[in-house]
């Protein structure tokens, strides 16, 4: 995601000259997306996988720099905390058996990092936040030694003066005021991406926005916090505010927008809105001008790297992101943000099948659907995702007046089947692979047990018997042996 960060103070001058060179970034992409075939290519996807290390007992082990010395596998990365790791897979074509070639994948890297984990006493844990997280796990010595996160730290703090402020409410209540950004190291995601021609990026990014939430609620995996039973996806919540640079409102109550969001309207023509709006509504955070001019690079004919956008970008986390990516003579693609980690491969492999498929098999339908269904509501399917679960009602686009009409989740889920399968067949995903993928997603909705669905109900059991902190640490023994038999969570005994 652009340039490389070094140093980790920053004088205004850095930012004034840091905006400058957006501004022309922006001017430099948008001359690019004017060139005739850019873009153009075959449908590609890729995924990043975030994850957890802990000890034996269950608890964080801060030693993802021990663990990456350990391995040479280019796909393993260093995350925020240092009990964090990230894999980031090979993008490879849509068409044929994509999932088949990504759970293979997922398995053999997940693999490697187990390996390289037990040389350090370290064992993996993939879920979206880890039940036996205790607050001194996290704080300022969690922070992975790198300059570009203590860089983010220090300037998302210095914008905010003031310490961040977590509220949460579900089952039970979470009120907790921090002085970093490590809670963020608290979520853990897994992200995939997918290539999208120029000319289709609208339609597609607002059938993905559509759709995230609904997909969402029946993916969801991380309804436990800090020993709190919270929201089926709590990680929406705390993600919001554990990066929140807002501060106190300005003169006249005006609050600027945040980091962290599900985005202000729908596309309306092309992904030039997207890269102008997070540089439009967002201050600088990392100001590290490279030295390429991209307006001269661009009258030269050639194609500019875009650095600082692209760093840019990386500190504004919309849930669905554009990325400009100068690779392969150069492309445009779609980041899903919202899905969490885990619980079983095969589940986050049939999670991206579903959501990939609605995305495209829903573009072409746009155009009719957005007039039945404003912005707000999608916003607002998405939270209520976050919060419920399978049990969240979505406002749908309808052809009853008034539109939208609500719909519970596990009604229209297995009414949108059929669509997310045409849209993988479309786009030459092979059939059987598509209908074992979307199969899974069928009985998961069927036997209403997504990831924190058996979280909470397995936690409910073992509280009956011990306090809730022994009773957190043997969910999460359990939720390791399962996951690591690779069945579907559906499929998934409550003891």
């Amino acid at each position: 995601m652009g340039l490389a960060i070094q140093c980790e103070e920053f004088s205004p001058e850095d930012y004034r000259r840091f905006s400058q060179r957006l501004a022309e970034n922006v001017e430099a992409l948008r001359r690019v997306l004017g060139r005739p075939g850019f873009g153009a290519g075959p449908r590609t996807i890729g995924a990043e996988l975030e994850l957890f290390l802990v000890d034996k007992a269950g608890f964080p082990l801060p030693v993802n720099r021990q663990v990456l010395g350990q391995t040479v596998d280019p796909r393993v990365t260093l995350e925020i905390d240092r009990f964090n790791l990230e894999c980031n897979l090979r993008p490879a074509l849509l068409a044929g058996r994509p999932f088949t070639a990504l759970r293979a994948e997922f398995e053999d890297t997940l693999g490697e990092v187990r390996r390289a984990a037990a040389t350090q006493g370290a064992q993996v844990v993939v879920t979206g936040i880890l039940p036996t997280l205790r607050e001194a796990d996290l704080g300022s010595g969690a922070l992975t030694g790198m300059p570009r996160y203590r860089a983010l730290s220090a300037a998302i703090r210095r914008r905010r003066d003031a310490p961040f402020q977590v509220a949460i409410a579900g089952e039970d209540t979470l009120t907790l005021t921090w002085d970093d950004v490590t809670l963020e190291g608290a979520n853990t995601s897994l992200q995939f991406h997918l290539r999208v021609a120029p000319e289709e990026f609208a339609r597609v990014y607002n059938a993905a926005q559509l759709v995230t939430g609904p997909v969402l609620a029946v993916s969801s995996n991380s309804p436990l916090f800090l020993g709190r039973r919270l929201w089926d996806e709590t990680r929406v919540a705390l993600f919001r505010q554990a990066v929140d640079d807002r501060g106190e409102p300005h003169e006249g109550g005006f609050l600027p927008h945040a980091r962290v969001t599900f985005g202000h309207g729908w596309a309306r023509e092309s992904a030039l809105e997207l890269f102008s709006e997070a540089v439009a509504l967002h201050a600088p955070l990392l100001p590290v001008v490279g030295p390429e001019s991209p307006l001269e690079c661009v009258a030269r004919g050639q194609l500019p790297k875009l650095d600082e956008l692209r760093l840019h970008q990386s500190t504004v986390w919309s849930w669905n992101r554009a990325i400009y990516d100068p690779k392969d003579e150069g492309h445009l693609r779609i980041e899903f943000r919202a899905l969490p980690a885990g619980p079983t491969v095969v589940d986050m492999v049939a999670n991206g099948a579903l959501l990939l498929g609605l995305s495209l098999g829903l573009a072409d339908q746009m155009d009719a659907l957005l007039p039945g269904i404003p912005f707000d509501s999608a916003r607002g399917n998405f939270l209520r995702a976050a919060r419920q679960g399978v049990d969240a009602v979505m406002l749908w686009p309808s052809d009853k007046t008034p539109s939208p009409q609500p719909v519970p989740v596990t009604e229209l889920v297995p009414r949108l089947l059929p669509i997310a399968r045409r849209g993988l067949v479309g786009a030459g995903v092979n059939e059987d692979e598509a209908d074992a993928m979307l199969g899974i997603i069928e009985a998961r909705v069927a036997a209403r047990q997504t990831g924190a669905r058996w979280q909470r109900r397995t936690l409910a059991r073992l509280e009956e018997r011990m306090p809730r902190v022994d009773a957190l640490a043997a969910l999460l023994e359990r939720y390791r042996e399962h996951a690591e038999s690779g069945a579907p969570v559906h499929t998934w005994p409550l003891d």
